[in-house]
């Protein structure tokens, strides 16, 4: 009974945030998530740290619709349209808050998010991509921000990928978490191939960081 008193007073403040604050968010919004999917997690994190050293795992693109608040994401179902305090309610810190920043275009590049925006949309349902390959029909979190820009560009990154590592720095070895993902999906690890990563996102110049208001 206690703990359910908890979990609906943590749903409220989420709530409280995504509505108390419709004048902080802004389409086009890119929200870092400092997710818990443990081993996975833990890798993603440790090859690339985020804007001021904090750890990203996920993110995802902000749009209204019909006078709400949703978040396009890559997720294990596919690509997403989840809306916004049930993203902000995924993750939590300790004190029951959002384990979320915010990404915010500089202003000489916000023309292109109405058109990244409808780019994302066109992309809802399509899998997720459990390979991370840039050349398939399937996207990861970052993937489809970039590629959803990309195409607002006139097809010039606005994100730049960079070589991935699927390899621990401190021991120069493949992570085993990924060695045995891999070997699951029976494909090959694809070190050194051209991705990006929430991390490495965060701290693309395009984007001034800004903590979530509680």
């Amino acid at each position: 009974m206690f703990k359910s008193i908890l979990i609906g007073l943590g749903f409220t403040m989420i709530f409280l945030v995504s509505c108390r604050h419709q004048e902080f968010w802004q389409e086009g919004d890119i929200l870092f998530q400092d997710g818990d999917c443990g081993d996975f997690c833990d890798a993603i994190k440790k090859v690339t740290q985020g804007y001021q050293g904090r750890d990203f795992s996920h993110n995802g693109l902000l749009m209204k619709e019909g006078g709400q608040w949703f978040v396009l994401e890559a997720i294990g179902k596919g690509v997403s349209k989840t809306p916004l305090v049930d993203f902000l309610n995924k993750h939590l810190d300790d004190a029951g808050n959002p384990k979320v920043m915010v990404g915010r275009l500089n202003s000489e590049y916000r023309d292109l998010i109405p058109k990244a925006i409808e780019e994302a949309k066109k992309l809802l349902g399509k899998p997720y991509d459990s390979v991370f390959d840039f050349e398939n029909d399937a996207y990861y979190c970052s993937e489809l921000i970039h590629f959803a820009f990309k195409a607002a560009n006139d097809e010039q990154n606005l994100f730049t990928p960079k070589p991935m590592t699927y390899r621990d720095p401190d021991t120069g070895e493949m992570f085993p978490v990924w060695v045995e993902y891999f070997d699951r999906l029976g494909a090959d690890i694809p070190e050194g191939a051209l991705g990006l990563n929430p991390g490495g996102m965060s701290l693309e110049p395009v984007l001034e960081m800004l903590e979530l208001p509680m």
